[in-house]
């Protein structure tokens, strides 16, 4: 074929070209100063306000091709996208712009005795890979975090959400340009080619320094597989509520509630209530009972079945089971002890509460679940960067190397020792 008519870009090629530009845009980005990245932010959260009609009706060719396609309701709550929530995501990169920038910051310092003075300074890790799913709002949060923390990052989301995540992306470009700041700082795939995320993960090992994914089960599970960089994320989030002998019934009734049904589809939901045995005859019955009523599955194990006859028997598999949906599985166990035990055994190690007005009891529940993020007396549904007040987040973290629990800028960081000295030479 002639130079005129080149022949047409694989997929490979194109993931390649991507990896290049952001190692290109690397070094302008790491030392790009906080006022210019925090002004790149500000003025993409100005133009999300100003293209929301534009990002509506991208997002509403999404949600037809979607219900076409017959995605679960899960799937297409995740998908819409509304005024409320791009305000959301405005807000979400004002208040990024508003923290304090990692990089730079002296993590620790001290001196030696032989004058030498140490400082362990937190730097970027690097190009990030993000792999996502149907929700679009991963394109700002991930985009922003990534910039705020100095890291070139590639966006793949998922086919359901290419409309939206595209004119989401148009505004993050917008704000990269006003400050002056490379567009190959945070770059979206552009193709739907399942080709590209397998080239992503197993092909770029020296342009990409790091893979974050962020969906389903399935997603996750291939990144883990196949990703021949360093993974962050978590697998599933099979959350746990218990309520203790000391809970306060109102107070149980209110956090179930909104840790179950709140927003199903997310991976704090929980899916498994834990209650006690030694206040089953007050807590279980009205707990039940509410979930039934406001329209939730419930499956039991023989005491919880026995109290409705609505309630479904509950297998072994239901103890392991992320539903993402309105179900939630109900075991009575012999105190905190017992709860303990059955997190450990039958959870992810994502999110856990605990609702009791007994101080030790919380206190042995906090220190001895080992889970990303533990509660006392508050929905799991917390689980979220934004509410732990990072403005947003990548995702939720239940590794034990680097990162764990939400991943924000912070968490995007790695750090160097930088020393000072007067001529000193080791003996």
């Amino acid at each position: 074929m002639s130079a005129a008519n080149p022949l047409p870009e694989t997929t490979a090629e194109l993931m390649d070209r991507l990896g290049r530009a952001a190692v290109a845009a690397r070094p302008a980005l790491a030392a790009a100063d906080t006022a210019q990245k925090d002004r790149a932010l500000r003025a993409a959260a100005a133009a999300l306000r100003r293209r929301e009609a534009a990002i509506l009706e991208a997002n509403a060719r999404d949600l037809a091709a979607a219900r076409q396609k017959g995605l679960s309701g899960a799937m297409l709550d995740r998908l819409q996208l509304d005024p409320k929530r791009i305000e959301a995501m405005a807000r979400g990169l004002e208040e990024i712009a508003a923290l304090p920038d990692p990089v730079g910051s002296v993590a620790a310092q001290w001196q030696r005795p032989n004058g030498l003075r140490i400082a362990r300074v937190r730097v970027p890790l690097g190009v990030v890979g993000i792999v996502y799913e149907s929700r679009p709002n991963v394109t700002a949060d991930a985009g922003a975090l990534c910039l705020k923390s100095g890291n070139p990052v590639i966006l793949r989301g998922g086919s359901e959400s290419r409309e939206s995540s595209a004119a989401i992306h148009a505004c993050l470009l917008d704000g990269l340009r006003e400050a002056g700041l490379p567009a190959e700082s945070i770059q979206l795939v552009p193709t739907t080619d399942r080709d590209a995320v397998g080239h992503l993960l197993a092909k770029m090992g020296g342009l990409v320094d790091v893979v974050v994914p962020r969906g389903g089960k399935s997603l996750v599970q291939r990144v883990k597989d196949e990703a021949r960089v360093p993974v962050i994320g978590h697998l599933e989030g099979n959350c746990h509520v218990y309520v203790d002998r000391a809970a306060d019934l109102a107070m149980a009734r209110a956090i179930v509630l909104n840790a179950k049904l709140r927003r199903t589809g997310i991976c704090g939901a929980a899916e498994t209530l834990l209650v006690d045995r030694g206040g089953a005859a007050r807590l279980l019955a009205p707990l039940v009972q509410a979930l039934l009523e406001a329209g939730c599955e419930v499956r039991g194990d023989p005491e919880t079945q026995r109290l409705d006859a609505r309630v479904k028997p509950a297998t072994e598999q239901d103890w392991y089971t992320e539903y993402l949906d309105a179900i939630i599985a109900v075991r009575v166990v012999d105190g905190v002890d017992a709860a303990i035990a059955h997190i450990a055994k039958y959870g992810s190690a994502h999110t856990e509460s605990i609702v009791t007005d007994d101080a030790d009891a919380a206190a042995r529940f906090l220190a001895r679940v080992d889970s990303a993020i533990v509660l006392h007396n508050a929905s799991t549904q917390f689980a979220d960067g934004g509410e732990f007040g990072m403005g947003a987040e990548i995702g939720i973290s239940t590794d034990r190397f680097h990162a764990r629990g939400p991943v924000g800028v912070e968490q995007l960081t790695s750090y160097k020792y930088v020393v000072h000295g007067a001529g000193q030479v080791r003996p």
